[in-house]
């Protein structure tokens, strides 16, 4: 405030011709009455209308000339409000600078809209309003933008994001490879599309995923869908520390352990199936009849001639049910049902057995008989 009162006291004495009221200029408090106009344009009746201080030149500057040489710690930085560039066809701009380090960190060019950079009074900032509704609050006519650049100035290598948002979808843009997008959100996408728990787990439709990928949907299919557009095959692979699974689609399915022989293959042309190996199935149906249950003493077998009228009668064994051209079929249950006939037919061949031995036996003893009348 002394450095402004002596350059006013001596603006006073170069304009003592002017004959200005003795109360304009109180040298006591560096205070002025009145209105000031400084610069080499300003007029002797200069009206500054309703302004207190008025910079009337071309390319006016206020600098602030920290003269402070205190060594201990005290700040002298310079700075420097500039209204404009000071050359021809410079360019019209608002701007704050680092006198002594030369930058320049604030800059506003003329023509920027009404509100381009506004800051509430909860210290909310808002570009291109007056009213942000939260920390940083970005308007515009259309798909308001977020750029993050890497210039390559620290050494790394140059790189491009844009976040955005629009009537059809938020997205993240990769500027500098083709604007490519690799992630993009739809507009009335339902809540929790995609969540992300403390514990690395993946929800899609819920924010409580229960496994490592939890899918939910209410309406229509829960699906995951791997499609490869290209030549290659769409995978799927399982692993952990002992083993990795892949289940893969090219030609055929195919579930593999990674090698050139898969432990299944099902091609899509004949619907064949191929495994590696025996197949177990854990069905606990026989056909109805029970397997193994024909042996236990409580068990009632049907006769011989009841078992063949009920096979002649419906065209089918009774254990193992119709089995009707071109209609899928359950093998667990067919296959019971055959092994529970199978084991009924051993017992039936054992009563045939039976009454055959004892037919022989009756035939010798009739034999034995008739050879003794002979005699």
């Amino acid at each position: 405030m002394k450095h402004l009162s002596r350059v006013l006291t001596g603006a006073i004495a170069l304009l003592g011709s002017m004959s200005a009221p003795a109360d304009f200029f109180h040298e006591t408090t560096g205070s002025i009455d009145g209105d000031l106009c400084v610069g080499a344009q300003c007029l002797m009746n200069e009206n500054v209308g309703r302004e207190t201080i008025r910079l009337k030149e071309a390319n006016p500057r206020i600098h602030f000339n920290d003269t402070n040489t205190d060594t201990g710690g005290f700040p002298n930085n310079d700075w420097r409000i500039i209204a404009n560039d000071n050359f021809k066809d410079g360019e019209s701009y608002f701007a704050v600078e680092d006198a002594t380090a030369g930058n320049i960190p604030f800059r506003v060019e003329a023509g920027a809209p009404s509100d381009s950079l506004y800051v509430d009074d909860g210290g909310r900032l808002g570009l291109g309003t007056n009213t942000p509704v939260v920390d940083l609050h970005v308007k515009s006519g259309g798909t308001p933008t977020l750029r993050l650049e890497q210039d390559g100035s620290s050494g790394f290598t140059p790189q491009t994001w844009d976040v955005a948002g629009n009537d059809t979808n938020f997205f993240i843009r990769d500027a500098t490879n083709g604007s490519k997008e690799p992630f993009r959100i739809r507009t009335s996408a339902p809540f929790n599309s995609f969540y992300i728990d403390t514990d690395g787990a993946v929800g899609m439709g819920t924010d409580n995923p229960l496994a490592t990928l939890h899918i939910i949907r209410a309406i229509g299919d829960a699906d995951l869908l791997i499609e490869n557009t290209g030549t290659g095959s769409a995978r799927l692979e399982l692993e952990n520390a002992n083993r990795s699974w892949w289940i893969n689609s090219n030609n055929n399915l195919r579930i593999t352990t990674g090698g050139s022989q898969p432990e299944l293959q099902l091609d899509p042309t004949s619907g064949n199936m191929t495994i590696q190996g025996s197949l177990t199935t854990g069905g606990s149906t026989c056909g109805g009849g029970g397997c193994d249950m024909v042996f236990a003493p409580e068990t009632r077998i049907e006769s011989i001639e009841e078992h063949a009228s009920q096979m002649w009668s419906n065209s089918y064994l009774p254990a193992v049910g119709p089995t009707v051209e071109n209609t899928p079929i359950n093998i667990t249950e067919k296959t019971g049902g055959m092994l529970n006939e199978l084991e009924k037919a051993h017992i039936y061949i054992e009563q045939l057995h039976e009454r055959s031995m004892s037919l022989e036996q009756r035939v010798e003893a009739m034999q034995r008989q008739l050879n003794e009348l002979l005699q």
